[in-house]
């Protein structure tokens, strides 16, 4: 067990995580790799997919923290996907809707195919999961994988929704990070058959510790 194992911790997020969030988001946001060289504004993939969390359920980010205070994994994510998008509709945008304005043209490269998903957050609304109000994502850099935390931010943030009574939850992931797949599976996730559902497959599991074993039984 080396030093940070010892004295890494999960904790709630704090505002003076949000670099660091971004910057494990950028770090981790293609198929679970590095983008920035698919997206070189590192500021895009955060406002979609770390920041709006943060901002709006911060009772519901959580981070792991290596022990000097930096946040090198997180989870995120909404108790109630509707509102999420009723409020990423009306106020989100608007804040960045200057620096990504919606493209007028069919997006041609993957910069614009993320400022076009940025300008349409009705996508989440996806009807086989209305079982499954919530939503999260998670990632951690990649020293930090393969550890045991990622399972830890999982039973904290799967604790927090139930103490809402919030009773299941949702996650989309890109189809061919199979890496990805296999965590969720060892945790307890199942997969959700959705019509039309592109390149991700969709995932849920209740909130609730899953007595068969699934590795996230509360302490």
């Amino acid at each position: 067990m080396t030093t940070h194992d010892r004295t890494a911790v999960i904790r709630p997020y704090h505002p003076a995580d949000r670099e660091a969030v971004a910057d494990v988001c950028v770090r981790t946001a293609h198929n679970g790799g590095d983008s920035r060289a698919i997206y070189p504004d590192q500021r895009l993939m955060p406002s979609l997919f770390a920041e709006p969390y943060c901002h709006f359920e911060p009772e519901l980010a959580f981070v792991l923290d290596d022990g000097t205070g930096r946040a090198v994994g997180y989870i995120v994510g909404t108790a109630d996907t509707g509102r999420f998008v009723e409020n990423f509709r009306r106020t989100w945008i608007p804040r960045l809707a200057g620096r990504y304005p919606e493209p007028a043209l069919p997006p041609r490269t993957p910069t614009e195919e993320m400022i076009r998903l940025l300008h349409h957050p009705e996508r989440m609304l996806v009807p086989e999961l209305a079982a499954y109000p919530a939503h999260l994502h998670i990632d951690l850099l990649p020293p930090w994988q393969g550890r045991g935390y990622g399972r830890r931010l999982m039973r904290t943030f799967l604790d927090a929704l139930h103490g809402q009574g919030v009773q299941a939850v949702h996650l989309g992931m890109v189809t061919v990070n199979t890496a990805a797949r296999a965590f969720y599976d060892r945790v307890g996730f199942h997969e959700i058959p959705v019509v039309d559902a592109g390149p991700l497959t969709y995932l849920g599991r209740a909130t609730t510790a899953d007595r068969r074993g699934d590795g996230l039984r509360r302490a």
